[in-house]
């Protein structure tokens, strides 16, 4: 992207940490030209900011952002980078906020996921830069200093010694000042803007220990702490690049989604010519040439050949799907055998692509209990550890032990405190845990759903569509002629009905009765060969009900015996072992349909489902859902069609099929991919697995903080010490958000 809202001249020196104004990289940037307005009407811009390091810098970038008026949502993604903000458009303005970010002291810039990337890169390169200059200036600053301390001292005379504390001094003062960047850096941009972050108390520490260690040479004094000022240095660097790399690690499901995103694209020019352009150039309307091999850049429609594509992405199936002139292709399905031309419907940030990967960072970023429990314990770090400092500082000075080991006990106090363990306790599980779940099938579109997932006692599950695949299977179809299918077929090609539709597409494509007129909930009735014939329910064909354990059709042919269609709807191949699997994970589960009493008993017998209800309207299912929700459950809610969205959003925690109507996709919480309902007990078994592990870390970060600062306070611990507990503690925590989900299966 050429366009930037912040300098980078900071960046250009190897240094991720700097903020400033908001400008350009030499031409006059307009945050508002990357403003784009969604189907939901609110206009949204996605910013990439650097520097930001904790939980900390999560609730300060989204409490200012959020602060400005007529912001409607502010989520920052720690792992990407990623900033999205949206508005009612008018309301706001997209340079106040990328002004309102660079003001909190970050670099921002519009998002790309290509420059993302890179300068994550760039950012993993400088830390170990930095880790090599410390590691290398502390060794040889360590040849001097052991001298001193191993017993020579003694026979040393002052001179020499003093001389040791200049060449150690001359190493380790420009070493510190390059090493230290990442911290010194941020400290101060977050300092010049009125803030303070994290570094600050991290770059006061190292200042004290050199101030002292200068100080000590310039008198003549016995000690200096240069080579722990460079070993400081050091292990704070192992734990931020460490931290770094298994950052990377936890956003892989966002990460692989855009991998799937062609960067190029053959288009066809207007004088027929195939050029190679770059994906976001494209625009609906342009003609996309796939070869065998390629991957779709944007969604469009197949305008000319046939071919077979993998649509894994879609369907959750590996089998391929023959595609030919008028099919739907979606961006990131690859063309398998022939030549395709499509013709692009959507450019590449509007593609099924793209908002799969908005609904997984969404589901990274979303605020849950846990995560906002830290969040307000991470606002509270700074002016409680410069507190402690200072009382530890002058406690020491009142007790007699001197400035120096005053200054060396505040500056262990400084580093120790660090809340950056109980800062990932929960998101770094959290975005782990989504990132399981889309390997698995399951998109998550709001990270708390996987903490109220974890306490569900009561699952609810549709009939059709949901529990059944939604398709009508006739099974009767010996007992039917192909003269009374035929004559069935000419009325049910002019249905939208589910049942009519199955007829027909079992008749295959025909003639239709050229007088057919529909009456919705009723039937079909037109006139076949001058005969008038009926298509529809047994009451209004004029025949009594005879068989109430199947739905069906009646087919009334004048003069002739009615004809009975019957349908079953099939249940999908694991629903049963799934219901089995929530009864043994101590769920209660109960059907809601709104199909006929004995249809509805049927499927919830094969299921293993004892208590049914049926013959539900929309306002039904959600009377049901509010009166479980009002009586202490905690329901999962489980459903596909339209009548199902207003009970997904009324429950605790809601689920839909990728196959289900957009309402009822936009109202739950997590998308199920694929034909299977096994996903429902990973996604539950994932989240218990992950509040497990939430609580692992708050007790860990907890018990960190309770035994080290105390030990800080008393003197116990040295600044160098310091440094290896808090990048410790990080590091634990986040390799305790790694570890694999055992017992999880694979659906």
């Amino acid at each position: 992207m050429q366009n930037a809202i912040a300098p980078e001249a900071d960046e250009a020196r190897g240094c991720p940490t700097m903020g400033g104004p908001v400008a350009d990289k030499g031409a006059a940037a307009d945050p508002s030209a990357f403003v784009h307005i969604e189907d939901d009407n609110l206009a949204h811009l996605d910013l990439l900011v650097r520097g930001a390091r904790c939980a900390g810098c999560i609730a300060k970038i989204e409490r200012g952002v959020g602060g400005i008026g007529g912001v409607q949502s502010c989520q920052f993604n720690l792992s990407t980078g990623k900033l999205s903000v949206s508005w009612p458009p008018g309301q706001a303005d997209a340079g106040t906020i990328a002004r309102t970010v660079a003001d909190l002291g970050y670099q921002v810039s519009p998002f790309d996921p290509g420059e993302a990337e890179e300068a994550r890169d760039k950012q993993g390169r400088f830390l170990l830069l930095c880790m090599a200059v410390a590691g290398f200036a502390a060794m040889n600053i360590m040849l001097f200093s052991v001298s001193v301390w191993a017993g020579f001292a003694g026979e040393m005379q002052a001179s020499t010694r003093t001389l040791f504390h200049w060449i150690s001094a001359l190493i380790a003062l420009p070493a510190a000042a390059f090493a230290g960047q990442p911290f010194f850096r941020s400290a101060f941009a977050s300092l010049r803007k009125g803030k303070a972050n994290m570094d600050v108390p991290i770059s006061l520490a190292v200042f004290l220990a050199l101030g002292v260690s200068v100080y000590e040479t310039i008198t003549g004094g016995a000690d200096t702490y240069f080579d722990a000022a460079l070993m400081l240095l050091f292990f704070l660097l192992v734990g931020r690049w460490l931290d770094h790399g298994l950052r990377g690690r936890t956003r892989l499901a966002a990460q692989e989604l855009l991998s799937l995103q062609a960067a190029t694209a053959n288009r066809i020019e207007a004088d027929g010519s195939v050029r190679a352009v770059q994906a976001r150039e494209i625009v609906p309307g342009d003609k996309i040439i796939l070869w065998p091999g390629d991957r779709s850049p944007v969604d469009g429609h197949v305008s000319e050949g046939h071919s077979d594509v993998d649509m894994a992405l879609v369907s959750g199936e590996s089998d391929p799907v023959f595609v030919e002139d008028g099919a739907l292709v979606r961006a990131g399905m690859v063309n398998l055998t022939q030549k395709l031309v499509i013709t692009a419907s959507a450019a590449t940030q509007d593609s099924l692509l793209a908002e799969l990967t908005r609904l997984v960072e969404a589901g990274e970023t979303a605020r849950g209990r846990f995560v906002k429990l830290a969040d307000r314990a991470a606002q509270a770090y700074v002016p409680i550890v410069h507190s402690l400092a200072l009382l530890s500082f002058i406690g020491w000075l009142i007790a007699g032990a001197g400035v120096h080991h005053a200054i060396l006990t505040a500056a262990a106090v400084l580093i120790i405190t660090c809340p950056c363990a109980l800062g990932l306790a929960a998101p770094a599980v959290q975005i782990v845990a989504v990132g399981r779940l889309f390997k698995r099938g399951i998109l998550v579109k709001a990270g708390d759903a996987l903490e109220r997932l974890a306490e569900i006692d009561t699952v609810l599950l549709d009939k059709t569509g949901t529990l059944t695949l939604g398709k009508p299977h006739l099974l009767n179809a010996s007992d039917i002629t192909a003269a009374q299918m035929e004559m069935a077929a000419m009325l049910a090609r002019t249905s939208r009905h589910p049942l009519s539709r199955a007829i027909a597409d079992l008749a295959g494509p025909g003639k239709v009765a050229a007088d057919a007129r529909e009456m919705p909930g009723q039937g079909v009735e037109g006139t076949v060969d001058g005969v008038r014939v009926r298509l529809g329910r047994a009451d209004w064909a004029g025949v009594p009900e005879k068989d109430a354990q199947q739905s069906g059709l009646w087919l009334v042919i004048e003069g002739q015996t009615p004809v009975h269609f019957i349908f079953e709807d099939t249940l999908r191949s694991d629903a049963a072992d799934m219901v089995a699997g929530l009864k043994a994970r101590g769920l209660a589960v109960e059907m809601l349909s709104g199909d006929r009493e004995a249809p509805a008993r049927a499927a919830a017998a094969q299921a293993g489902i004892d208590t049914v209800s049926f013959a539900l309207s929309p306002h039904d299912k959600i009377t049901r859902v509010e009166a479980l929700v009002k009586a202490g459950k905690k329901v999962l809610m489980i459903g596909d069609g339209l009548n199902d969205a207003p009970a997904l959003a009324a429950a605790n925690v809601s689920m839909s099929l990728a196959s289900a109507a957009d309402a009822s996709q936009a109202a739950a919480d997590m998308v199920l991919q694929g034909a299977t309902l096994s996903p429902v007990l990973i996604a539950i078994d994932i989240s218990r697995a992950a509040r497990g592990r939430i609580l692992q870390n708050f007790v860990f970060a907890a018990g960190y903080n309770v035994v080290a600062v105390p030990l800080a306070i008393f003197g116990f611990v040295t600044p160098l010490f310091a440094a290896i507990a808090m990048s410790s503690s990080s590091l634990i925590v986040t390799l305790n958000a790694l570890r694999p989900f055992w017992g999880v299966r694979r659906p």
